[in-house]
C-alpha cells in the first residue's frame, strides 16, 4: 500500500492510499480502524465500522483501489462556503491525479454517489460509475436541502445534554454534535443543486454505470427534521426502465435500507462482479 498527499480545492491537504494493480478505482472511503468504542456504536445504529476497509481488500486483488475518506476530511476540514458541484468534483479529480490515474471508475455511496454523478457529467475519464443510496434521475435535491438546514439550524444553536442515553435509530432525538461549518457545507452543495436537471444530465452519460440502492431506502425524517422524505428506493424504481434503456445497470436490494444498503456484505459482491464485467480490459 503506498500513501498519497492529495491538494484539495480549499487548499486542506488529505491522504489517500493505492492498494493493488489493475484498472484503477476510486472509491472515497476510511481505511483505517475505529477505535471499538466508535465501531460498536456505528454497529448499534447499523453502520458498517469495517466498510471502507472490507472493500479495499475484496477489490485490490483485481483493481489498483485509490481509497480516500473524502467525508471524514470534510467533518474536520469543512469547506463551508465552497463545496460546490465544480470544487467537489476537483478534488475528486485531485485525488485521481495525485495517483496518476488517468481513466478511472468512482464507487460512492448516499451523497458521495451524487459526487459521483457530478463528476461524470464533467469529465470524460470515467471508465466507470457506480451510484449507491442514491438515484441517478429524480433525486431527492430539495428534501435533502431541507435536511441540511434543518442539521445545520440545529448546529448553529446550543444543544440541551440529553436527558436519558438516545435509542440507537431515534433520529429525532439525537443532536448535532458538530462544528455549524460543516453543516453549512452541505447547505452550500445543496443549495447549488437546486436548479440541477439529473434527469436530462444522466442522459448524456456514455460510460458503464450502476445504480443500486435497497428496496425500502426511504427515509422519513420526525418533526425535529421538518417531517422530511428523502426518497431514494422510490425514485430509482420508477426511473427503472428509462434507466435501463440509457444504458444503466439498475438493482434494488430486497429488503435493505438505506444503511444496510452500504454494508460490505451487500455491496462488495454487487461492486466487484460489475467493475470485473465492465472493465475496460480484463481486471487481473
Amino acid at each position: 500500500m503506498t500513501e498519497l498527499a492529495v491538494t484539495l480545492h480549499d487548499g486542506t491537504t488529505l491522504t489517500a492510499t493505492v492498494t493493488g494493480t489493475g484498472p484503477a478505482v476510486v472509491l472515497p472511503v476510511r481505511t483505517s480502524p475505529h477505535d471499538e468504542a466508535t465501531a460498536e456504536n456505528m454497529r448499534q445504529w447499523g453502520a458498517d465500522p469495517d466498510l471502507g476497509a472490507t472493500l479495499v481488500h475484496g477489490l485490490s486483488d483485481r483493481f489498483r483501489v485509490i481509497a480516500a475518506d473524502y467525508e471524514g476530511h470534510r467533518l474536520e476540514h469543512p469547506a463551508a462556503g465552497t463545496l460546490t458541484p465544480d470544487n467537489l468534483a476537483a478534488d475528486l479529480l485531485a485525488i485521481a491525479d495525485a495517483a496518476g490515474a488517468d481513466r478511472f471508475a468512482y464507487y460512492g455511496y448516499s451523497w458521495l454517489a451524487l459526487a459521483g454523478l457530478q463528476l461524470a457529467v464533467r469529465t470524460d475519464r470515467l471508465w466507470g460509475l457506480v451510484m449507491g443510496g442514491y438515484p441517478p434521475a429524480g433525486g431527492p435535491y430539495r428534501a435533502m436541502l431541507d435536511v441540511t438546514r434543518a442539521a445545520h439550524e440545529k448546529a448553529s444553536a446550543p444543544q440541551e445534554p440529553a436527558r436519558e442515553p438516545v435509542t440507537p435509530g431515534d433520529w429525532d432525538a439525537a443532536g448535532i454534535s458538530v462544528d455549524d461549518r460543516v453543516t453549512a457545507q452541505f447547505v452550500t452543495l445543496y443549495e447549488a443543486l437546486q436548479d440541477f436537471d439529473d434527469t436530462t444530465a444522466q442522459k448524456a452519460l456514455s460510460m458503464p454505470r450502476l445504480a443500486f440502492a435497497g428496496s425500502e431506502d426511504d427515509i422519513t425524517y420526525g418533526p425535529g427534521w421538518g417531517d422530511t422524505v428523502v426518497t431514494i428506493a422510490q425514485p430509482l424504481t420508477r426511473h427503472r426502465d428509462e434507466l435501463t434503456g440509457q444504458g444503466w445497470a439498475v438493482e434494488l436490494l430486497a429488503g435493505l435500507d438505506h444503511m444496510s444498503g452500504m454494508h460490505s456484505s451487500n455491496v462488495l459482491p454487487l461492486l466487484r462482479d460489475w467493475l470485473i464485467a465492465n472493465a475496460p480490459h480484463p481486471a487481473g
